[in-house]
């Protein structure tokens, strides 16, 4: 098949130390419990190392500690972060395996007289390229994209289909944007009035950094009059919603269906666990980690992981039930203490 390989290609392009016949055919990467004899696999937590007897994998990489034992049963690629190896593996794959497409704009493209496009990027069906917009050398915009007024798409970046960038909105290098994903938006702004809701302009934008990516039908509004802003290699996973002015610190990763409201500001190198719910108007330091389904109510200022959420009741009971909560713990110790004193 088109996509073999041999494990001497392989180091070629990875490193690591090979234990085991250079020449051997890889058809295939895949988990260990499915391989086959064709297949190159990986082990990167010891606690499934018993997988090792049982796996037809023509090769397993794996860390220096278990270099011995999947040599004892055939190939290894021998590497210190296994895991890591894994990921830049399917990078490379992916790149033999899916071809770029030859950059072309295609027929039923609308792009308006006053836009840039450069002539290496790769536009598809149906696409709209607004006045002033600019796209950037290498990228590529799925079918059904809306590029809007004076947005920018940097190079090497890719839109998948029906991907919405707004106007005067700014897309950094070598970003993934996936299906459905809306940039720029009006964030969710009312004035109330008289039993009715006044509509607050949205003034900003979107700045979104390098090596960004985006899941599927994920949204992030812009803001009210400052930027929404995300730094570079931020990672955010399907159905995430990113409200008005919020700011996302460089190489934090969200997973789906978080929901962040407007005005929060989260720290660089942080991650957020699925479902995750984080009020308005919140500072988050660096290096925290958000356990899934936690309600953030309040600003984090250390680094660290935080976990929890509270059953809802109406307002006034749960703001009492939350604050005993606080002191469950001292008031454990003191029913402790007491009990001891009372004992003696």
């Amino acid at each position: 098949m088109a996509s073999a390989v041999t494990l001497a290609d392989v180091i070629a392009a990875l490193g690591g130390v090979l234990h085991g016949e250079s020449a051997t055919r890889i058809e295939r990467i895949a988990p260990l419990e499915s391989a086959d004899a064709a297949s190159l696999s990986f082990l990167a937590n010891p606690r499934y190392q018993a997988q090792l007897a049982t796996t037809a994998a023509a090769c397993v990489i794996v860390a220096p500690a278990l270099a011995e034992a999947a040599a004892a049963r055939g190939a290894a690629i021998e590497t210190p972060d296994p895991y890591l190896y894994f990921a830049r593996l399917t990078q490379w794959w992916a790149a033999r395996v899916r071809a770029r497409p030859v950059p072309r704009i295609h027929p039923s493209a609308v792009i308006d007289a006053s836009a840039v496009v450069a002539a290496d990027a790769d536009v598809g069906a149906l696409v709209v390229i607004d006045a002033g917009a600019q796209v950037g050398a290498g990228a590529v915009i799925g079918a059904h994209c809306v590029i809007e007024r004076g947005a920018v798409i940097g190079a090497g970046t890719r839109l998948a289909a029906h991907v919405t960038v707004g106007f005067d909105c700014r897309i950094g290098a070598r970003c993934t944007l996936h299906a459905g994903v809306v940039i720029g938006a009006d964030g969710f702004g009312f004035a109330p009035h008289a039993g009715r809701w006044e509509k607050i302009a949205q003034l900003g934008a979107v700045r979104i950094g390098d090596d960004v990516e985006i899941g599927a039908n994920t949204c992030i509004d812009r803001g009210a009059l400052d930027d929404t802003v995300l730094g570079d290699g931020v990672k955010l996973d399907n159905l995430v919603q990113i409200a008005h002015n919020v700011r996302i610190g460089a190489h934090t990763a969200i997973a789906g269906c978080t929901a962040i409201a407007g005005s929060t500001t989260i720290g660089a190198h942080c991650t957020i666990a699925g479902a995750a719910n984080i009020v308005g108007h919140l500072t988050i330091a660096d290096h925290v980690h958000v356990s899934a389904a936690t309600l953030i109510s309040r600003s984090i200022q250390k680094p660290g992981l935080y976990s929890g959420a509270f059953p809802f009741d109406d307002n006034a009971s749960w703001e009492k039930n939350a604050a005993t909560l606080r002191n469950l713990y001292s008031l454990r110790q003191r029913v402790l203490a007491l009990e001891k004193k009372n004992s003696s």
